[in-house]
């Protein structure tokens, strides 16, 4: 915690309380975060006009028809490149390997992630609770009481299961859904989130680094579901002294959430950001006034720092 004279202590703190919007399925992709307004799947300008802007419609019109053309489509397949059996003294089962790629230009950042056939049928029996409907024409592939390890049920398995996700990620309440991204990415974050509450920070950042990859692809319609993680790996750079770092990663953080100052993250992160700025003797004045700009339009009480609230996050 900062100590009042330090010129990063404005004098306050806290999380702040978000209030949901939206239909079924995006409530359902966000979980507790705000749902994201914006086009399907696109990555643009995440600001546009105000809610206050004095634009005509005409001149709103044209601003979105600009906006439009710099958009680019997000798009991902899925492949399950391979399988291999793993044995454990009371279990055995078949784990299979997924590669998940963006089309579109070369993906330096594909993803590569294991799961087993019971993550599979967790995350269908979850998607039925939810999209019944929307999935009814969805196969997936059955359990069999014998042969799962021959090699022909493995490869029968290996295209099934690449057919299962291409088919998810088509239906676009699905593929936005917090069940859907959550199978792609919360083991990991799991992982890496209880390094990080054991003070294992190089072992934290091995892992958000290959998985922030994926989960910014998974959530580029709402560029804020991203955030914990993105301060996690701040938390990580500032522990392990590395503050040029930490303070690039906030930038991306900051950028995520705009001026949504309703976030619970908001506070926190532009209190750590005001810290590393000035310990790197860069302008902290304007994320100060920032932040106090921001106290005076929601006055809010002092509360968790950044590493108190990232620590909470993947507990269960």
């Amino acid at each position: 915690m900062a100590s009042p004279e330090h010129p990063g202590s404005p004098g306050w703190m806290g999380p702040i309380a978000q209030c949901a919007t939206g239909t079924k399925q995006e409530a359902a992709a966000t979980g507790p975060d705000l749902p994201c307004p914006g086009p399907d799947e696109h990555l643009g300008n995440p600001g546009g006009p105000s809610p206050n802007s004095s634009m005509t419609t005409g001149e709103l019109q044209e601003y979105w028809r600009k906006e439009k053309r710099g958009w680019r489509r997000v798009k991902l397949l899925f492949e399950v490149a391979s399988a291999r059996i793993e044995e454990r003294k009371v279990s055995k089962f078949v784990m299979y390997q997924i590669v998940v790629i963006q089309t579109g230009s070369f993906d330096s950042n594909k993803a590569v992630l294991e799961r087993r056939y019971s993550d599979f049928e967790t995350l269908q029996k979850n998607l039925l609770k939810t999209f019944r409907e929307e999935i009814e024409d969805v196969v997936f592939p059955k359990k069999h009481l014998m042969g799962n390890f021959t090699e022909e049920m493995i490869s029968e398995r290996k295209l099934a299961f690449k057919e299962y996700l291409s088919l998810l990620y088509a239906i676009r309440c699905v593929r936005r859904s917090r069940e859907f991204i959550d199978f792609l990415t919360r083991p990991e974050l799991r992982e890496a989130f209880g390094c990080l509450r054991g003070g294992q920070y190089t072992r934290a950042l091995d892992i958000l680094v290959r998985v922030v990859p994926l989960q910014e692809k998974l959530t580029a319609h709402c560029p804020v579901m991203v955030v914990p993680t993105l301060c996690a790996m701040l938390v990580c750079h500032r522990d392990l002294e590395r503050p040029a770092e930490a303070f690039a990663v906030g930038e991306r953080a900051l950028q995520c959430l705009q001026a949504r100052e309703g976030h619970r993250y908001y506070a926190p992160l532009l209190d750590a950001m005001i810290h590393l700025a000035y310990t790197l003797g860069r302008d902290f004045i304007s994320l100060q006034k920032r932040l106090q700009e921001s106290q005076l339009r929601k006055p809010t009480p002092w509360g968790l720092t950044l590493k108190e609230l990232t620590v909470r996050e993947y507990l269960y």
